[in-house]
């Protein structure tokens, strides 16, 4: 079965994992779910990224984060899907919960946050926001 969305399916398995109080979701890799996951580790969503190639496969693991007994990562949503893409110019990035979220970027200069987007004045596909 061919997957549609590759990143909604990543936001997914972080959502249920932590649903279901795992250290870490493991799921197959690609160079755009890693930008994601390493912007997720800068941000202090997620405690830890890492890949491991088993011959021509490549996995992604993403060890979640717990404040006490309760997740991190409150909401993760996809915006930008394949069949409605959101583009944004550098003054129309969204804020999320007022600065206290984080919305990713992906911009002609890689994947990033909406602040170091903002800082470098860089527009691009909005892909997710957390908070």
């Amino acid at each position: 079965m061919s997957m549609n969305d590759p990143i909604a399916d990543m936001l997914t398995r972080i959502r249920n994992g932590q649903k279901a109080r795992k250290v870490a979701v493991s799921l197959p890799a690609s160079s755009v779910k890693l930008a994601i996951a390493e912007v997720l580790h800068r941000e202090g969503y997620v405690s830890g990224v890492s890949t491991e190639e088993d011959g021509a496969k490549k996995t992604l693991t993403v060890e979640l984060k717990y404040q006490g007994d309760e997740p991190v990562i409150e909401r993760i949503e996809r915006v930008s899907r394949p069949g409605l893409r959101v583009y944004v110019g550098t003054d129309k990035l969204p804020k999320v919960q007022g600065g206290l979220g984080v919305a990713i970027v992906s911009t002609a200069s890689g994947v990033m946050s909406d602040r170091e987007a903002r800082a470098g004045r860089h527009g691009g596909e909005v892909l997710c926001i957390v908070s």
